[in-house]
């Protein structure tokens, strides 16, 4: 449990194709429970000056990041309904997904951060190994949801 007014940081993938809605729904129980902000991020892997990011066109970036926004909003609605989504902060962040997930957590002070641990066979970016690493490195506690 977190400090009770202590925001709540659910780390989804938008693309889990609804791998991620038990997820999405603990972390606003656990929200509720402590009377506290729910915050929901995504991340994007940052391709940037890499070899592969030379293939897309220039705004495919902020083209990729707006579409991630929409459906961060379509699976918080689908999940939780209209009404919730309308008080819920979107995050969608670049990068290394712990990465992210940590700076985020760090600049909202939050006191919880719920994350799912999905079955090893799928290859998503919020699995293994970057699960792992925010438990082990998260300021604050983390509830892994399987």
């Amino acid at each position: 449990m977190t400090q009770s007014g202590k925001p709540v940081l659910c780390a989804v993938d938008v693309s889990n194709k609804g791998l991620d809605n038990i997820v999405l729904r603990e972390a606003a129980r656990m929200a509720k429970i402590n009377d506290a902000q729910l915050d929901v991020i995504t991340v994007l892997p940052d391709l940037g000056m890499s070899v592969v990011g030379g293939y897309f066109e220039k705004d495919h970036h902020e083209k990729a990041r707006v579409q991630a926004g929409i459906l961060m909003r379509d699976l918080i609605t689908q999940v939780l309904g209209e009404e919730a989504n309308t008080s819920i902060r979107h995050i969608v962040a670049t990068g290394s997904a712990y990465e992210e997930i940590l700076r985020a957590a760090k600049a909202a002070g939050t006191g919880l951060i719920v994350i799912g641990a999905h079955k090893p066979d799928l290859h998503d970016f919020l699995l293994g190994p970057n699960a792992a690493r925010v438990v082990r490195h998260a300021k604050c506690s983390v509830y892994v949801v399987r």
